[in-house]
This record gives structure tokens, sequence and C-alpha cells, in this order.
């Protein structure tokens, strides 16, 4: 197994994930199959637990795994399926090793950090390393692995520890080591200061890890004196010295690393040259430009709790992405605070409260994603109302599923308590209750989580006709309260469908409103599922709906062209 470890210096949030998929996909491009580990040193088991304002989305995998958002990253630009393994956490290795010790595994030994837990890191590298997550039989070629966190850390150095033996163990031509740094420019001198990543690279050196590229995180393209300044105080050869320059969309990084022969100083480390061929990125190439030259919008009212932070969106809004590309559109996102909408917000923050609504207004469709709590609710309820009421394309995932089901139920069938036991324990008219086998006292890893099939009830649904008149879909899941079914009869008299349910016919993952250019509400996540160039259907459907297409576009489907 051949391994690209990418670090990070200076400071957080420089890219590491988009840098560690970009090096993946250019070494695809080669020909080579290619695997992803992210490492995240916190003590933390999973991402479950963690607010989405402090570390962004929780990805969920196929195998229920919530993890780091950057595997998200990996899976979008790999076109992989990861397991819950690939993300490795320090709460994970310290919880093997303590059940080892519990056992008696260590037969009387001192555990300690060196030599048991980066052992156990090692080892669990080496063994996910060799899982297939492209579909095919046998190990990949090239394991990437990210180094979350910045080089210094205390909450690292366990981790860096074992990867300086593993890069030992396997040998030097098994072992290449990209390190992503900063160059930033001081607003008066307007020089390229290369001193932070010099010390970034002495602090990784004097750790036992010698950096084979540099990948240098700039606005502005790199200065050839900065390249033979950096070369020369780092000790790596300038032709391995990359710049990430900024770039009018990530997918053009993939194509900055191809232009600087990135791909072959990697080969080269690896002693893969023969077995590499020229990286082929023409479709690559053709998205990215595609995106820069697309002039046409489509405005979209994105109405969620979290919107402070994009990134607690952030398979959403690369699913948007995908599918307005699909429609040759730009995504024009419209970020709307839930709790703005609401009748409180007109009295406290009126200015506030009026944008949201002109914003709303002005929007060619409307979002409502997944979240947990009561905060905004009643701002996402009335979203739902308004686009119900004036025919205003809607999509509803997971608790946007559920508010369109509340709403539902207090504005057509005059259930004024109409509510989700989640925000109100004691409603008598509960229409979204808490599931069964839940676990009340237990947070993290206790959901519905993971790939789940839905069984379409009618072919004659606008969901079945956009997933390609399947009779099923697997899509991921990621929640703990669900609509219940007592109530699923009066709704559908009413005029609500469920048009997809589980195998057992109690769980309601799909509703539809008949007569409406598209008012969909689903349980599961679709958005984790969407790729480029290979958007989700349900996506693409809110797009079309949006611009007035979807009929015809159906039809066309329906006639097989």
């Amino acid at each position: 197994m051949k391994y690209v470890l990418v670090t990070g210096g200076v400071v957080s949030g420089l890219g590491k994930g988009v840098t560690a998929s970009s090096i993946g996909v250019v070494l695809k491009a080669c020909g080579l199959r290619v695997t992803s580990i992210k490492i995240d040193p916190y003590l933390n088991t999973d991402a479950g637990t963690m607010s989405p304002f402090e570390h962004g989305e929780v990805f969920v995998l196929d195998d229920g795994g919530e993890v780091d958002l950057d595997l998200g990253n990996y899976e979008r630009f790999l076109d992989v399926t990861l397991t819950r393994d690939n993300n490795i956490t320090t709460g994970k290795i310290y919880q093997s090793v303590l059940e080892k010790e519990r056992r008696g595994d260590y037969l009387g030994k001192t555990v300690q950090v060196v030599p048991h837990i980066t052992d156990a890191i090692k080892n669990w590298i080496e063994a996910v390393a060799v899982i297939p997550v492209d579909g095919q039989e046998g190990p990949a070629d090239v394991c990437v692995i990210e180094l979350g966190g910045t080089v210094g850390d205390i909450e690292s150095m366990p981790f860096i520890e074992a990867l300086r033996q593993l890069s030992f163990s396997v040998g030097h031509n098994n072992f290449c080591l990209v390190h992503v740094s900063l160059i930033p420019v001081l607003g008066v001198v307007g020089e390229q200061k290369t001193k932070p990543t010099q010390h970034s690279v002495r602090e990784l050196r004097a750790l036992g890890l010698t950096p084979h590229l540099l990948a240098c995180r700039s606005a502005q393209p790199l200065l050839e004196s900065t390249k033979e300044k950096l070369s020369q105080f780092c000790h790596v050869p300038a032709g391995n010295i990359l710049n990430i320059h900024d770039v009018p969309n990530i997918w053009h990084v993939p194509l900055l690393l191809k232009n600087q022969n990135a791909h072959h100083s990697i080969l080269k480390q690896l002693n893969l040259l023969d077995l590499a061929a020229p990286p082929a990125l023409q479709d690559w190439t053709r998205m990215a430009e595609t995106f820069d030259n697309l002039t046409e919008s489509v405005r979209i009212a994105l109405v969620g709790k979290y919107v402070d932070l994009a990134d607690s969106y952030l398979s959403v809004v690369k699913a948007l992405l995908h599918a307005c590309i699909a429609c040759s559109l730009k995504p024009s996102i419209d970020w709307i605070a839930a709790s703005d909408l609401e009748e409180d917000s007109a009295k406290l923050t009126p200015g506030a409260h009026a944008t949201a609504w002109e914003t709303l207004r002005n929007a060619a469709c409307v979002l409502v994603p997944g979240g947990f709590g009561d905060r905004g609710v009643r701002g996402m309820i009335l979203a739902a109302k308004y686009a119900r009421e004036n025919s205003v394309p809607f999509l509803g995932i997971c608790l946007g599923m559920q508010i369109s089901v509340i709403e539902f139920a207090r504005s057509v069938l005059g259930l004024e308590s109409a509510n989700s036991t989640e925000f109100d324990d004691q409603t008598p008219n509960p229409v979204v209750i808490f599931m069964p086998e839940g676990s009340r006292t237990h947070m993290g890893s206790t959901m519905r989580l993971g790939s789940r099939r839905t069984l379409f009830q009618t072919p004659d649904c606008i969901t079945s006709k956009l997933y390609h008149n399947s009779e099923s879909v697997e899509e991921r899941h990621r929640h703990r309260y669900e609509v219940n079914p007592e109530v699923i009869g009066t709704l559908e008299e009413a005029g609500l469908k469920f048009v997809g349910k589980d195998y057992s016919g109690r769980r309601m993952e799909i509703l539809e409103l008949p007569n409406h250019p598209f008012y969909v509400g689903v349980q599961f996540h679709p958005e984790f599922k969407s790729r480029p160039g290979r958007p989700s259907p349900l996506f693409l459907g809110l797009v079309l709906a949006a611009r007035g297409q979807l009929e015809a576009y159906l039809d066309r489907h329906q006639n097989g062209t």
C-alpha cells in the first residue's frame, strides 16, 4: 500500500480536505485506485454529537457512520463509498485500547501512549486502507490520509508519532507527505511572507516528519522568488512547491495540481511512474469551466436553523450546485434564519423580519433542511405554509418533512395544537413522534442512521419518476422522530399523500402534495449521495420546478429521450 499524508500548518481551515480530495482526483485520473482516511484528533468518538455551529455538518455514510464533513468531500470528488472506519478519532483509538486493557489483552503490561496508542493508530490505518471503497475487489493502490488540526497541536501528537513510525515501517518509496501551509500577505507591506511556513515545516521536521511537497495557500499566485525562498529554507525542491491560490470554484483545485505536475512529484516519490498514465481530467475540466461560464441563476430560499455557518449545510449546498449545473444554472442561495420569519421577530428585530419575508417572497423555490431542537420551528412552519399556499416549489428534508406535516395538520385539518413530541411532549395531537427503538438517555449513534430502502407506493408520483420509475430507492437517514402512523389516514384523506414508505409500511419516507408544482418532503437526506455530474433526483426536481421545466423533463424521461 502506498500512502499520501496531508498535514496542515500555521492555521486551521486552509482547505486540507479539498487538497486531499484533489490529490485523490488527480491520482485516480492517472488510472490508480484511491481510498481515503480522515484523522480527527478530538476526543469525541465521532462527529454525531457535535454542534453544527462548532464543527459544520455531520456527514452520514451508508453504514450509518456519523463522520467529519471532509469525508463528504472525499465521496463527492472520488465517487467512492466510505465506511465509518475511514474516519479515525482520538476517542475511537483510546476506546479500542481501553477495551483491550479491560479484557486483559496486554497481559499485565503498563498501557502507554507509546507503543500501545501509536500501534493502535498504525494498525487501524493499515487495516482500513485495504478496504475497497470503489465497488471493485481488492485493495486500492494509494491511500490518502488527512490529519486534521494543525501541526503542533497537543492532541495531534500521538497521531504524528504513529505516522512517523508508519512512514519508517512502510519504507521511503511507499510514503509521501504533503504539507499544506499559508503564505499571507501583510496589507501594509504587500509582500508574500514565508516565515509562517518555515516555522511550520521546522515544527514538522522536529517531530520526525519531512515534507516531500508543500501545498501553499495564498490569495494570489506565488512569485518565483517566494518559491525559491521556501525551497531554500524548507528543504523542499522548488518543483515540489505547489501553489493552491484562490480559484473561482473548488473544482479547479485538481486542475491546479495537474498543471503544476503535482501528480508527477507524488508518483515519483511513491515509485509509481511506470504504472500510472497521464492524468485524464477532460471531464473534470469541462465541469469546472462550465460552472465558470454560467450566467443565468435561480434563487433558492434556504430556511434553516444554522444559517450563520454555511458549512452546517455543506452537502445541501453541494447538492444544489450539482442540480443547478445540470440545468445550466448558477445557484443563488438566499440564506434565511427561520427565527427571522416568526412573529416575535417582527417585534424584536423588525428589519430582519421584513428582510427575511421579502427574501422568501422573491425566491423561485424553498428548501427546509434538517435540524434538531425547537428553535426556529415556527419560522419553518410559516415558510412551508407560504410555499404550499402560493404554489412555490418546496423540498423539506428530515425535519423539513416533519415541519410540512405539522403545518398541514394545523392549517388544513384545523388541529392548531398539532406538533412533534420533540417540541411539545404533551401535545394532544402528536403528528410526529419519537421512534420506538431510539434511546432517550444516550445521544451518540442512537438515531436511525445510514442507508435504508424506501418503497414507492405508486409509480404515478413525481418522486418515483425522478428516480427513473424505480420501485424503491436507498438513501441515507439521520433522525430520531418520524411521522405518526396513526394519523396517516386522516392526512391522506385531506390531500397529503405519502408516496414512499419503508418495508413495514409504518415509516413514512416521502410525502407529496398533488396539484402542486413540486411539494415534496423526505425523511432521508438525499444530499449525502449527490455527486458532480450525477445530481440527487430530488434536488434536480426542485430546481427544474423552480424554472417551470419539471413537467417537460418528466415527459421526456417517460418517453425515453
